[in-house]
């Protein structure tokens, strides 16, 4: 007999409750083995590959793209044994009066499932070409078994014409109730090249006002609609692979797109409101000579030994901070309401904010006090790639205890950053721009910065956060300062 194992949605880590269906890999009727991957989700942090528990053959997807589903609901149905239904059906075939009580063993998953009509149930039972049809000989077998409850079913609708007698002057109601039903089944009328043409520009037909004659969408339509459309770019960006507002429905005038808040970009706006109201926070500004820095980044750049890395002013940054955190380790810390207490940690997990199409994420390098510049280059180079990618792990971004972001490489030069939950600081790195700058009496023109560091009010005291933050902006303005401090 089929044996049907339902596949809920996991938990895929840090006690996510939802996710988004964003790809299926696998089709019904395809053979699946334990482990494999069949089934792209997007949780609030990243994109996860969902692998198979079972192996057997797809019997119904449950849940489609682009759905959200709860943890724990079912997403896909597998028939762990697919070969072996073919002997069960035939016994129960051959005796009349013992098949209506064989029938009933097999209604029940046919119950379980969401049938449509008895064709839809024997196609998720019965996987081959020979399970079909005798389950549907089977009904059609028990339908004249039992021809006396047919014949009270007409009777019941007998007074049912007596019913429309009485209300013969009050005919009108009538068709009014039935006016509207049509009206909202009312089809859109196209042409298959326009309706291809649409589903391919992203564009819901219900949505394109008809010109051509009896109001049919012509491709003129939906190319003007299209046209109209295009004052979405406003609110993409350049960089982006997949703009987010691609998931959105444009209206019909195509002046506005309702984009629904999910996934990566619901979990940062819950994050945020959290921290914001949660955290009091300060922030301090430091404005930075970086000549020597940029020296610094020109010189390592030509070394042999940084050539498999990407060398820039934000890995200095980082290994400013780091050295910053060294020398003051108690802004390395928590605030813990639950407990009331005050959660000092004796490693570094450096978060960098990036920015990624699905909204930002902020995943961190371990122990990143214990990687040289080469290594934190290159830690560096692979957390960006890998959160610009969708493909960063809920374990990537948990644990974090400082983080830095980079407002200046969108030619910012400074803000005020919100803290990450569960840190006490923050360190906005601005743009590097060259500026008038007074330089052993006398006026240059220098590489100049501007940091800035939010910090919690309530485990960071004000004197703690800027002698952070002068740390930092020593090192940037002498990184030989390093040596000294490493």
């Amino acid at each position: 007999m089929p044996t049907y194992e339902q596949f809920r949605l996991p938990d895929a880590g840090e006690g996510l409750t939802e996710a988004e269906i964003v790809h299926w890999h696998v089709a019904v009727g395809d053979r699946v083995t334990v482990n494999q991957t069949i089934v792209e989700i997007e949780t609030a942090k990243s994109l996860v590959d969902l692998p198979s528990p079972y192996t057997g053959v797809v019997s119904e997807i449950l849940v489609p793209e682009g759905v959200t589903v709860e943890v724990g609901v079912p997403i896909v149905v597998v028939d762990t044994d697919p070969d072996g239904t073919a002997p069960a059906p035939t016994a129960p075939a051959a005796t009349v009066p013992d098949g209506a009580d064989a029938p009933a063993a097999p209604a029940a998953p046919a119950a379980e499932a969401p049938a449509e009509t008895a064709g839809s149930g024997s196609v998720l039972v019965g996987y081959g070409t020979v399970e079909p049809g005798t389950a549907r000989r089977r009904r059609r077998g028990a339908a004249p078994a039992a021809p006396a409850q047919p014949a009270p079913a007409p009777a019941a609708p007998a007074p049912a014409p007596a019913a429309p007698a009485a209300p013969a002057p009050a005919a009108a109601p009538a068709p009014a109730a039935a006016a509207p039903a049509a009206h909202v089944h009312l089809p859109v009328l196209a042409k298959p090249p326009v309706r291809k043409l649409a589903k391919d520009l992203g564009l819901d037909l219900a949505s394109v006002p008809g010109t051509g004659p009896g109001g049919i969408v012509t491709r003129e339509d939906v190319l003007a609609h299209h046209e109209q459309a295009k004052a979405r770019p406003l609110a993409t960006y350049a960089d982006d692979d997949q703009p987010w507002l691609a998931s959105g429905t444009v209206t019909s005038d195509g002046r506005r797109t309702r984009v629904p808040v999910k996934s990566v970009r619901k979990r940062t706006a819950e994050a945020m409101v959290a921290s914001a109201f949660t955290a009091p926070h300060v922030t301090v500004f430091h404005t930075v000579d970086v000549t020597r820095t940029m020296r610094l980044v020109r010189t390592l750049r030509e070394d042999r030994e940084f050539a498999d890395v990407r060398v820039t002013p934000l890995l200095v940054t980082a290994k400013a901070l780091l050295l910053a955190v060294r020398r003051h380790p108690e802004i390395n810390a928590s605030w813990d309401d639950a407990a009331q207490e005050i959660v000092y940690k004796h490693y570094v997990n450096l978060g960098i904010a990036a920015a990624t199409p699905r909204g930002l994420v902020v995943p961190n390098i371990k122990d990143a006090h214990r990687l040289d510049l080469h290594g934190l280059a290159g830690e560096i180079a692979d957390l960006t790639a890998t959160a610009r990618a969708g493909r960063t792990s809920p374990t990537d971004m948990s644990d974090g205890t400082i983080t830095i972001t980079n407002v200046g490489v969108f030619g910012i030069d400074t803000g005020t950053p919100i803290l990450n939950p569960g840190e006490a600081a923050i360190l906005a790195f601005g743009a590097i721009r060259e500026q008038p700058w007074v330089h052993k009496g006398k006026i240059r023109k220098r590489w100049v910065t501007q940091l800035a560091l939010s910090f919690d009010h309530r485990l960071v005291d004000g004197e703690l956060g800027a002698r952070v933050l002068a740390d930092v902006a020593k090192v940037l303005e002498d990184p030989a300062r390093g040596l000294v401090w490493g």
